[in-house]
C-alpha cells in the first residue's frame, strides 16, 4: 500500500525546526554540565563484561521538592548511567525554583516530567511516579545527593540472575556511611528491627532509599501512606505477600537539616505506626 506524504507548511516546518534545536541545545548542556561526573557514572557496571538482557529497561522514579541545588547534578548522574532505563521525575510543587529548573529539560527523550499541583509529601510522590513506569525493574532515586547512582546496577543484578524480587541497597552492612548522626543511626536501628519483628525479614536498612522491585511485584500493592511512611509501608506489604528480599551494600553520605534534610521526629512515630498497621494487615 502506497502512502502519500501531505506537504507541510513553512509555519509547521519551523515549528519542527525550533523544537529540534531547543532538544539538541537541552541535550547538549545537560552533556556538558558537570562532564567529569558523566564521564566517572558511565562507567559503572553491575560486574566486567555484563550484558543486560535483551529489551531490558529500568525504570529511576525520583520524587523531588525544593531540590534547586542539586537535581541537575542527579539528573545527570542517572542520565549517564550505561542502563536502559526511563527517568521519571515526579516534582511535589516545589516552591524554590526546581520545577524551573526541570522544564529545561523537556523534550528530551526518556525523560518523563510530572509537575504536582498541591505538595502532598514523597509517598504521594511515589505513587504517581509508580503510576508512570513501563520498565521490569523499579528503583527510587533521592534528588538530595546523599545516595549515589553508581551503586544501582549492582542492586539489579540479583534480581536480573533470578536471585531476588526486591533489592535493598544497605547503608550499614559495610561501614561506607558518611556523617549519619547518632540518633538517626538509633532511629534506623529501631525502625528496621521493628519492621522484621513482624515481617520475618532479616533487614539491616528498611528505612534506605534505594529499593529495587520488579514491575510484577509493584503492582501487587496498593500504597496509601502520603509521606515517609511509605517505606514499612511497601516493605510490609511486599513481605506479606512473599516475594524474596536480598541486600546489598551501597555507599551514602548524609547530609543535615541546614541543607534541606526533610524527614523528623514526626515521621520516626509514623514510621513505628505504619510498622504495626501494615504488618498485620492492608
Amino acid at each position: 500500500m502506497s502512502t502519500v506524504e501531505v506537504p507541510r507548511s513553512k509555519s509547521q516546518t519551523s515549528r519542527t525546526d525550533l523544537l529540534i534545536q531547543q532538544v539538541t541545545e537541552r541535550l547538549d548542556c545537560l552533556n556538558d554540565l558537570l562532564q567529569s561526573e558523566i564521564e566517572s557514572y558511565s562507567k559503572s557496571e553491575p560486574e566486567p563484561g555484563f550484558v543486560w538482557p535483551k529489551d531490558f529497561k529500568l525504570s529511576v522514579v525520583i520524587p523531588i521538592y525544593n531540590e534547586r541545588h542539586t537535581v541537575t547534578r542527579v539528573l545527570c548522574r542517572v542520565a549517564a548511567l550505561p542502563v536502559p532505563k526511563e527517568i521519571i521525575i515526579v516534582d511535589d510543587c516545589s516552591t524554590d525554583g526546581t520545577s524551573d529548573v526541570l522544564r529545561q529539560f523537556e523534550g528530551i527523550p526518556n525523560l518523563n516530567l510530572v509537575f504536582k499541583q498541591k505538595n502532598a509529601g514523597k509517598g504521594a510522590a511515589l505513587r504517581t511516579g509508580f503510576s508512570h513506569v513501563s520498565g521490569d525493574i523499579v528503583i527510587v532515586q533521592d534528588a538530595d545527593l546523599e545516595y549515589d547512582p553508581r551503586d544501582i546496577p549492582a542492586l539489579l543484578l540479583p534480581i536480573l540472575r533470578g536471585e531476588a524480587d526486591i533489592v535493598y541497597g544497605s547503608r550499614f552492612i559495610d561501614p561506607k556511611t558518611k556523617g549519619l548522626s547518632l540518633i538517626h543511626r538509633f532511629g534506623n536501628r529501631l525502625l528496621t528491627m521493628a519492621s522484621n519483628a513482624f515481617s520475618g525479614l532479616k533487614l539491616t536498612d528498611m528505612e534506605t532509599c534505594y529499593k529495587a522491585i520488579t514491575r510484577e511485584a509493584l503492582q501487587c500493592v496498593e500504597l496509601a501512606q502520603n509521606r515517609f511512611g511509605v517505606e514499612p509501608e511497601i516493605t510490609a506489604k511486599l513481605a506479606r505477600r512473599g516475594f524474596r528480599f536480598v541486600e546489598v551494600p551501597i555507599s551514602y553520605k548524609a547530609r543535615g537539616y541546614a541543607e534541606g534534610k526533610k524527614i523528623g521526629i514526626k515521621d520516626l512515630v509514623k514510621a513505628i505506626y505504619c510498622i504495626g498497621r501494615y504488618g498485620v494487615s492492608d
